[in-house]
């Protein structure tokens, strides 16, 4: 993604279904997120198949809540990387379930494996568009999330995940602060 690209300009915030524990959020340019996190989250790509490649290991899920309105399904997630369990990312989603055919939305509400891998392991044909870049001093439940003992500034992105072409997916992704000794 170039720095001069434009934000697709939709933001999502969606306290409805997300929690939002963090003590202080602001909304930044794509220039000013600093690397690695810049590598990170400055793209057009899964945030699964990111932070693996990243760390060099596979992540798996681990499901904080989740719930279903009619055709809305909703979760906040943990990734962990395999098999260290440490956490390297925070997401919530919200996803219109018409826009998924039956196996992608069974797959999703299973709630076994991570979004972007099912959305890429049933090749659906999707399109990933950042809407905003964040730093974020997380809160209480947040920083005990990432193992912080203290809160340390963290960077997140916002962004809409498009299925067939149709708006389909709000996502809320947190990074937690890299450490080398991740893995």
């Amino acid at each position: 993604m170039n720095e001069r690209d434009n934000v697709f300009p939709l933001v999502l915030v969606d306290d409805g279904f997300w929690t939002l524990d963090f003590s202080q959020v602001t909304i930044i340019p794509p220039s000013w997120v600093p690397e690695p996190y810049h590598a990170m989250l400055v793209h057009h790509h899964h945030m699964t198949v990111t932070v693996e490649a990243h760390y060099q290991y596979p992540v798996t899920i681990e499901i904080l809540k989740s719930h279903r309105i009619g055709e809305s399904y909703g979760r906040e997630t943990l990734l962990q990387l395999v098999p260290s369990k440490h956490v390297v990312q925070f997401g919530a989603v919200r996803i219109d379930l018409t826009c998924c055919s039956p196996a992608v939305r069974d797959a999703i509400v299973e709630e076994k494996i991570p979004l972007g891998r099912v959305l890429i392991d049933h090749n659906v044909l999707r399109r990933i568009e950042p809407t905003a870049f964040l730093q974020i001093t997380p809160g209480p439940k947040l920083a005990g999330w990432f193992g912080l003992s203290r809160p340390e500034t963290c960077f997140g992105r916002l962004g809409v995940i498009f299925c067939d072409d149709r708006p389909a997916i709000a996502v809320m992704e947190i990074l937690a602060p890299v450490v080398n000794s991740a893995k």
